[in-house]
């Protein structure tokens, strides 16, 4: 992405369960490239030849991507160089699961 469009906002589908429960398998994601990129935040990174979702977290200038699901393990990056994006909001939850 170049120029104006690498600012924008951006949608992507969630393929795995890794971050489950919180963002499931089909859920869609908003990924803001313009946001601050904290600690704890949820982030779309670059990984081998794709990007990944996972939540950020930096503990003593070490930075590392952290699925929420177990069995997977945590990613060491070098900083903020490979992030794309920051989650900003979630949709896709089935209309039953939120009605009461």
């Amino acid at each position: 992405m170049s120029g104006c469009a690498a600012a924008e906002p951006f949608a992507l589908q969630v393929l795995g369960n890794s971050m489950a429960p919180e963002f499931c398998k089909g859920c869609v994601v908003i990924v803001d490239p313009g946001a601050p990129v904290s600690h704890g935040a949820f982030v779309v990174a670059e990984h081998g030849d794709g990007v990944i979702l996972r939540q950020l977290i930096i503990e003593e200038n070490q930075w590392s991507l952290n699925a929420l699901a177990t069995g997977h393990p945590r990613i060491r990056i070098a900083g903020p160089g490979v992030i794309r994006g920051v989650v900003t909001q979630r949709a896709g939850r089935r209309r039953a699961k939120r009605k009461n």
